[in-house]
């Protein structure tokens, strides 16, 4: 069915264009001008007057859960709630139960994914320190990347063997995303506060137990590595203003051989968060000073960080609401994240273009993802409305998270997204979900 969505603002490629989008067999046929729009008699009609119109967003790092730990989350559960966010397509992590680090256990997470997935969706593949030959069987075509934990992980999933880590740079066939903090450091600093605090260490000390150090260390470890195997390396959730020191913006995004991710948390709160939001806001990596935080935002718009994404990583609440050490880290994004990031507009510290190109097309030219990402013509209709004028607080009955609470809770947000295409079906509209149609499994042009 055509469907045309008109008076809109379309916020593409460094620019804002009042004009309306014609979409057939789920791309989009036609960019229209404002005159052209009226020569058009489309079947189905978005009036989208005042709203604005962003690519749908990419999401490079969510943990939905799926298998083995649904009592949290699942692909069904969190991709609605990132439909609703306006993310409409996401790459997801490998340490589940069982963890994704063979291509048959792939294969079925992938096919979950296609009879569950309301949104578009690729998995990564997971390193260990002994599953080289796995790794390079990945068709780069296919999936998105490898993940490798340098720092602690889930089971058996921490690459702390040399040999091994060197084996993964040397010969991974696709993109290596990798989680950044240094193991024995972490331990170290772990020791030193039990020594003064026993198991009862307050939550405001883990930016200092994964500290700053940790977290360069590893990092700086990584683009070495990446630099004597020329291979394809993307930082994940950077959380350091240090780390910014590794990193390259002479050159555009799609041409960097090392690329870096920043996650909402780190652009949003700050220890100083700690005393009122406790274990609420305790991820891996650490949210750090206030001078970390804001050192990431400049970071990301001098284009030294290529990508924002949200490290969504649901517990349930009785898991999170107790002692440093036993509380998980992580915690429930992608309903808010385009949000958060528009209220930072709201607030003069990013531009809505810089929100697109950091959101949509940068994840769509460093993971080489075919036709998504812009708004362009022959491309996937994944599209996201926004009215910048709405007001409305999170709170828990509009949370479509499984767990069922947020670290927003309370926030009053100043946009709201109103309506969200998948492959040119409308999923999400003020509120209502049409669930007829699943994602697609995203595609890559790549050799």
């Amino acid at each position: 069915m055509e469907l045309l969505i008109k008076n809109i603002v379309i916020v593409n490629e460094g620019k804002q264009k009042n004009a309306s989008l014609l979409i057939k067999q789920g791309k989009i046929s036609k960019i229209l001008s404002p005159e052209e729009e009226n020569k058009v008699n489309a079947k189905q009609i978005i009036d989208g007057k005042g709203k604005y119109v962003f690519p749908g967003i990419i999401d490079d790092q969510v943990h939905f859960r799926e298998p083995g730990l649904t009592h949290k989350a699942d692909i069904y559960t969190e991709s609605k709630a990132a439909i609703a966010g306006g993310i409409t397509s996401y790459m997801e992590m490998p340490n589940t139960i069982p963890q994704t680090t063979n291509q048959q256990l792939l294969s079925e997470k992938f096919d979950l994914a296609s009879q569950k997935s309301l949104a578009n969706f690729s998995f990564y593949f997971g390193a260990t320190n002994d599953n080289l030959d796995e790794i390079k069987k990945i068709n780069p075509k296919e999936v998105c990347g490898v993940k490798v934990f340098m720092g602690s992980s889930t089971g058996n999933m921490l690459v702390d063997d040399k040999k091994a880590l060197a084996a993964i740079f040397a010969e991974s066939p696709v993109l290596i995303a990798t989680h950044c903090e240094d193991e024995t450091t972490i331990k170290n600093n772990i020791q030193k506060f039990k020594n003064e605090f026993g198991e009862n260490v307050p939550i405001q000390y883990h930016p200092m137990i994964r500290s700053e150090e940790a977290c360069y260390t590893s990092s700086s470890l990584a683009v070495e590595l990446a630099q004597k195997y020329n291979a394809r390396l993307h930082i994940l959730h950077l959380s350091t203003a240090k780390e910014l020191e590794l990193l390259d913006n002479s050159i555009l995004s799609k041409e960097k051989n090392i690329t870096a991710e920043v996650c909402v948390h780190h652009l949003w709160f700050s220890d100083l968060d700690y005393q009122k939001n406790g274990t609420r806001i305790k991820w891996n990596p650490a949210i750090k000073t206030i001078k970390d935080r804001d050192g990431l935002l400049q970071g990301l718009k001098n284009n030294k960080i290529d990508v924002v994404a949200t490290d969504h990583a649901p517990h349930t609440w009785k898991e999170k609401d107790n002692s440093y050490f036993k509380a998980p880290s992580g915690g429930p994004l992608v309903q808010h994240s385009f949000i958060a990031m528009l209220e930072l507009y709201h607030q003069q510290k990013i531009s809505l273009e810089e929100i697109a190109d950091k959101m949509c097309h940068t994840p769509a030219d460093i993971f080489q993802i075919d036709k998504r990402g812009y708004i362009r013509e022959g491309y996937w209709a994944d599209l996201v409305l926004v009215d910048l004028n709405t007001h409305w607080t999170v709170q828990e009955n509009n949370l479509l998270y499984k767990c069922k609470w947020s670290p927003f809770e309370g926030q009053l947000f100043h946009s709201k997204v109103t309506h969200t295409l998948v492959n040119g079906n409308i999923v999400f509209e003020e509120g209502s979900f049409n669930e007829n149609k699943k994602g697609m499994r995203l595609e890559f042009n790549r050799s």
